[in-house]
C-alpha cells in the first residue's frame, strides 16, 4: 500500500500556528521593519516547527525580483575563471541570491550574447561575464537594455561596469622582485592571445624593464597549460645567460621548473623562476614557488557589490574597481652569482 504523500505547508498554515494573519506572515518573510520582536520569533518558530519553505516564484511575481543573478564564464577548468565564479557564487549566497551558470566551450561575442539572451529570458535580476578576452568584451556591446551587469576584468563600453585585478602591477612585482634580486633582465613566457590577462601582464613586464634601462627579451607564447611552460622551459635552459623567468601563471611555471630540472638546470642556483596566481599547489613546487597572488574572493565581492548597487538603485552607474595583487616570496628566486 502506498503511503500518501505529506502536504506541504504554505503560508496560511503558518499563520494559523503561529496565531497571525496571513500578511503578518509575509511581512516577516519579506523583513519588514513594522513587525515586533516577540510577534516575529513566534511566526519563526512555526516556520521551523512546520519546515516551511516559502515559493520563489510567487514572491518573484509580487516583488518583480528573481533573487537569482546570471553568471556567464568561458572554460571553468582554468584555475583563475573558477575561482572568480566561487568567489563570485559565495558572495551572492551571503546577499541572499542563487547563482545561474552559463559555462561556455568557447568564447566568441556570439556565443557570450546567446549566453546572456538566455539568462534574460530565465529572469534573472542581474548578469556577470567573466570576460578575460577581447572577444567577449565585444558581446558586452549588445547587453540587453535595461539588464544590470558587471564585467569581470574588461570591456570598452563606458555603461558597464568592471572588476578587474591589477594585472600591470603584478607583472610589475614579479619583475622587479627578480631585478632587485641583481638579474641583468628577465625572460618572459606569456599567455595565449586576445587575453585580457596575457597582455596586462606582458605590459607590466616590459614596463619594469624599459624603466629600469634592461634589456626586453623576445617573449616566448604561452597558452596557460604546464606543457607550454614545459616546452618553454626547455629552450630557455639551451639559451646562455639566462638566469631569471616570469612565467605567466603558475600552470606554466610548473612546466618551466619541470623543464630546467630534467636538463640539470638548478632552480634558483642558477635559473630563479616567478609564477603569477598562487594556486593552492604553487607551495608544494619543488622548490616552492615565489609567484603573484589574487585575491578572488575580494573580486566576487566586488562583482556582487557593484551588481546589487545597479539593481537596488535602479541605475546603471559605471563603475571600476581595480582590485590590487599581491605577492608572495618563496625558495624558487635567489640573488644572482
Amino acid at each position: 500500500m502506498t503511503t500518501p504523500r505529506r502536504r506541504l505547508p504554505v503560508m496560511a498554515d503558518v499563520a494559523k500556528e503561529a496565531g497571525v494573519s496571513h500578511q503578518t506572515v509575509s511581512r516577516v518573510l519579506n523583513d519588514h521593519p513594522n513587525v515586533r520582536a516577540d510577534t516575529r520569533a513566534r511566526v519563526e518558530a512555526a516556520i521551523t516547527r512546520l519546515g516551511y519553505r516559502r515559493n520563489l516564484v510567487a514572491r518573484a511575481l509580487v516583488t518583480k525580483r528573481s533573487r537569482t543573478l546570471g553568471v556567464v564564464s568561458f572554460d571553468t577548468t582554468l584555475y583563475g575563471p573558477a575561482s572568480t565564479i566561487y568567489g563570485i557564487e559565495q558572495a551572492a549566497r551571503t546577499a541572499g541570491y542563487f547563482v545561474s551558470i552559463v559555462s561556455l566551450k568557447s568564447i566568441d561575442a556570439d556565443n557570450v550574447r546567446d549566453a546572456i539572451d538566455y539568462l534574460a529570458e530565465q529572469g534573472v535580476d542581474g548578469v556577470v561575464v567573466v570576460a578575460p578576452q577581447r572577444s567577449a568584451g565585444l558581446a558586452l556591446e549588445s547587453l540587453p537594455s535595461g539588464l544590470p551587469a558587471v564585467a569581470v576584468e574588461g570591456t570598452h563600453r563606458a555603461d558597464v561596469s568592471v572588476v578587474c585585478i591589477d594585472q600591470i602591477e603584478g607583472a610589475r612585482l614579479a619583475t622587479r622582485h627578480l631585478l632587485d634580486q641583481g638579474h641583468e633582465t628577465v625572460w618572459h613566457v606569456s599567455g595565449p592571445h586576445d587575453w585580457l590577462e596575457t597582455e596586462g601582464r606582458l605590459e607590466g613586464w616590459r614596463a619594469a624593464l624599459e624603466e629600469a634601462g634592461r634589456p626586453v627579451p623576445e617573449p616566448l607564447a604561452g597558452d596557460w597549460s604546464p606543457r607550454a611552460g614545459y616546452e618553454a622551459g626547455k629552450s630557455l635552459a639551451a639559451m646562455d645567460g639566462v638566469t631569471a623567468v616570469f612565467a605567466a601563471n603558475d600552470q606554466m611555471a610548473l612546466g618551466v621548473l619541470r623543464a630546467l630540472s630534467e636538463k640539470g638546470v638548478r632552480v634558483p642556483q642558477q635559473i630563479s623562476v616567478v609564477g603569477f596566481d598562487d594556486i593552492p599547489e604553487s607551495e608544494f613546487f619543488s622548490p616552492p614557488l615565489t609567484t603573484v597572488r589574487q585575491d578572488f574572493d575580494v573580486v566576487g565581492r566586488h562583482c556582487i557589490e557593484v551588481l546589487l548597487r545597479q539593481i537596488d538603485l535602479g541605475y546603471a552607474a559605471y563603475e571600476r574597481l581595480v582590485v590590487r595583487p599581491s605577492f608572495v616570496v618563496r625558495s624558487s628566486t635567489a640573488p644572482v652569482r
